[in-house]
C-alpha cells in the first residue's frame, strides 16, 4: 500500500465529517456542481411574435440522452442536422438523430394546415415535436426553438447549465410570404463569408429573402462570361477608391446554396437604366458617345444611364439576364429601375418596356423600385416602395394605382428600414437623408396600411434593404441591422394583432444576450431595456 492509500486517524474524522454534511444536503462529496437552473423563457418571448401561444405543463428539459427524431426523408434530415449542429457545442451532448424511440426532439412532416412556411411547436416533460406541412416550416420552428433555450446556446463551448424548453404549445405561420432583407455589396464589397454570415442572422428571424444589390456606380459583383470585362475592370472599384472584388460564378452558385440551406431565397438585383457607371466604364460601345467613363468611387447618385436607343445595350441585358438566371434558382430578378435621373421619361418607358420581357424569356418574376410603377409594369412584376412620409401624394397614388392595377408591392419605406439610417445624429455609421431612425420608428409601423389606396391584396411583403456607402466590415453591418432587422422580420412576419411596441421592446431586449453569445456587436438602443442596463 502506497502512502497515498493510507487514511490517517485525523482524515477518518475529516471525511466523516463532510459525509455527514452531505447527508444533511450541503453537497455530494465527488460530484460536479449542479447545473444552474436558468428561468425557463415563456413560449411567447420570441422574435418574431407567434401567431398563437398556448402555455401550459412541465417543461422539457434537453439532456445527454436526448436524441433529435427526424421522418425518413432527406430535408428532415438536415434541419434535424442543422439543429444538432447549433446544439450540440454549448450541451456538450451527441444529439444523435434517429428515426425511432421516444421523447427527445421530434421533427416531423404531415398534411395539414401550417401553409408552406407554418409550423406548429409542442413541449412537455417527455419531448418536444415541431410539426410542419414543408421542410421551410420546420426550420422556422427550428429558430423559435432556439430563441426557447438560454442565450448561451448559441456559444460555440461547452455551458454547465440546464436546457429547458417550456411547456405548451406554439401555432405560427407568416402574415407574408416575402420577408426580405437587402444587402449591397456594390459600393463596399462583401466576400461570400461575409454574406453567408449576414444568412445566418437573418435566418433567425425567420426572413427568406436576401435581396443582393449587385450592381452600382461604384462596382460590378457578378461574373459574367459573355462580357468579362464587367467584373475584371468594373468591379475593381468600391466607394473612397478600394480594390472593390467580384464573385465568379461558382462562388454565387455557393452563395445561393448556402442561402438555400437556411430557407432563404436569394434574389439579384441589376440596377439600370441608371446605377450604370460600372458598365459603362467596362464597355464604351454601351454608351451613347461611345466614350467610356471613368470608375467612380463617389457616393453621388442619378447621372448615369445606359443608352436607350442603341441595340447594343439590350443584347448586353439579355446575356446578363440570361447568365444570371442560369445561376440563380430562385422565382425572381430585380432590375432596379430608381433614380433613373439621366434617362429622359419616355425614353425609360421603352426601356423597361424591352427589358421586362426578357427577364420572363428566362422564367424569372420582374422586381424593381417603385419607380417601375412610372412605366408600364409586367403583368406579374412587383414593385418595391422605398418612398419616406414627404413622399408626393401623387408619386404615392402612382404607386396605389399600380397596386390597384395588379402590381404587387414590396414595402421598404425609407424612413422607417433602410437599416442605413443612422439611429440619431452621433451614430458612428450611416446616412441621414431620410431622417435619423431608432428602433421604435423602424418597428411602430403597419405595412398593411403604409400607403393610402393601396388594397391589402396587393402587398407582397416587407424587406429592411441596407446600403453600403458608409459600411466596410461584418461588424458595421451588425451595428447597423441590430436591433432594427428583428423588427422588419417581425412585420413580415407576426399577425397585425400582435403589434405593440411596448410588449416588442421587452421581447428585443431578451435578444440581446443571444447577440452577445453569438458575437454580433449592436446598438444598445436607450429605447429598448437590455439586461443588465
Amino acid at each position: 500500500m502506497g502512502r497515498n492509500d493510507r487514511t490517517t486517524p485525523r482524515t477518518a474524522r475529516v471525511l466523516g465529517s463532510l459525509l455527514l454534511v452531505a447527508a444533511a444536503g450541503g453537497f455530494t462529496l465527488g460530484a460536479a456542481p449542479a447545473p444552474p437552473e436558468a428561468r425557463v423563457t415563456p413560449l411567447g418571448r420570441v422574435v418574431p411574435a407567434p401567431a398563437s401561444v398556448a402555455p401550459g405543463g412541465a417543461p422539457y428539459r434537453i439532456t445527454r440522452a436526448t436524441a433529435v427524431r427526424v421522418d425518413d426523408k432527406a430535408e428532415v434530415r438536415r434541419v434535424g442536422a442543422y439543429l444538432a449542429g447549433v446544439l450540440r457545442p454549448s450541451t456538450g451532448y451527441p444529439l444523435p438523430l434517429t428515426e425511432h424511440g421516444p421523447g427527445g426532439i421530434r421533427l416531423h412532416l404531415e398534411k395539414g394546415g401550417h401553409g408552406a412556411e407554418g409550423y406548429r411547436l409542442r413541449s412537455g416533460p417527455s419531448g418536444v415535436t415541431i410539426t410542419a406541412s414543408a421542410p421551410a416550416g420546420l426550420f422556422h420552428g427550428v429558430q423559435t426553438l432556439r430563441q426557447l433555450l438560454p442565450a448561451a446556446v448559441e456559444k460555440r463551448t461547452v455551458q454547465h447549465q440546464s436546457w429547458r424548453i417550456a411547456g405548451g404549445t406554439v401555432e405560427d405561420r407568416p402574415r407574408y410570404a416575402y420577408r426580405g432583407a437587402m444587402l449591397d455589396v456594390s459600393r463596399h464589397f462583401f466576400t461570400v463569408a461575409q454574406v453567408e454570415r449576414y444568412i445566418d442572422e437573418l435566418a433567425l428571424y425567420k426572413v427568406d429573402e436576401l435581396h443582393l444589390h449587385l450592381s452600382d456606380d461604384q462596382g460590378w459583383r457578378i461574373a459574367v462570361n459573355s462580357w468579362p470585362r464587367l467584373a475584371r475592370y468594373g468591379g475593381a472599384s468600391e466607394v473612397g477608391g478600394g480594390k472593390g472584388g467580384f464573385y465568379t460564378q461558382a462562388e454565387y452558385r455557393r452563395l445561393v446554396s448556402y442561402a438555400a440551406s437556411r430557407y432563404v431565397e436569394v434574389v439579384p438585383e441589376i440596377d439600370m437604366p441608371g446605377h450604370t457607371d460600372a458598365a459603362l466604364a467596362s464597355y464604351a460601345r454601351l454608351n451613347c458617345d461611345g466614350v467610356a467613363p471613368p470608375r467612380y468611387t463617389g457616393t453621388e447618385v442619378g447621372f448615369s444611364s445606359l443608352c436607350v436607343s442603341k441595340d447594343v445595350t439590350y443584347i448586353f441585358v439579355n446575356d446578363v439576364i440570361r447568365e444570371l438566371a442560369a445561376l440563380t434558382p430562385g422565382r425572381y430578378l430585380h432590375i432596379g429601375g430608381d433614380e433613373a435621373h439621366s434617362t429622359g421619361h419616355a425614353d425609360y418607358v421603352t426601356f423597361m418596356d424591352r427589358v421586362q420581357p426578357i427577364v420572363a424569356r428566362y422564367g424569372k418574376k420582374v422586381i424593381g423600385w417603385h419607380q417601375l410603377t412610372g412605366a408600364r409594369p409586367a403583368e406579374g412584376a412587383i414593385a418595391q416602395y422605398w418612398g419616406v412620409d414627404s413622399t408626393s401624394a401623387a408619386e404615392k397614388e402612382q404607386v396605389a394605382r399600380a397596386a390597384r392595377g395588379g402590381t404587387g408591392l414590396i414595402l421598404s419605406p425609407a424612413d422607417r428600414v433602410y437599416l442605413d439610417m443612422k439611429y440619431t445624429k452621433d451614430t458612428r455609421l450611416g446616412l441621414s437623408w431620410a431622417g435619423l431612425v431608432e428602433v421604435r420608428r423602424s418597428y411602430d409601423w403597419d405595412p398593411g396600411a403604409c400607403l393610402p389606396g393601396v388594397p391589402a391584396s396587393a402587398v407582397r411583403g416587407v424587406e429592411a434593404p441596407l446600403w453600403s456607402e458608409t459600411l466596410k466590415t461584418s461588424a458595421d453591418i451588425d451595428y447597423m441591422a441590430f436591433p432594427r432587422l428583428p423588427g422588419a422580420a417581425e412585420l413580415g412576419w407576426s399577425p397585425a394583432a400582435t403589434h405593440d411596441w411596448d410588449t416588442y421592446k421587452v421581447r428585443l431586449a431578451a435578444q440581446g444576450p443571444r447577440w452577445d453569445a453569438l458575437g454580433i456587436g449592436y446598438y444598445r438602443s436607450p429605447q429598448v431595456p437590455w439586461p443588465g442596463a
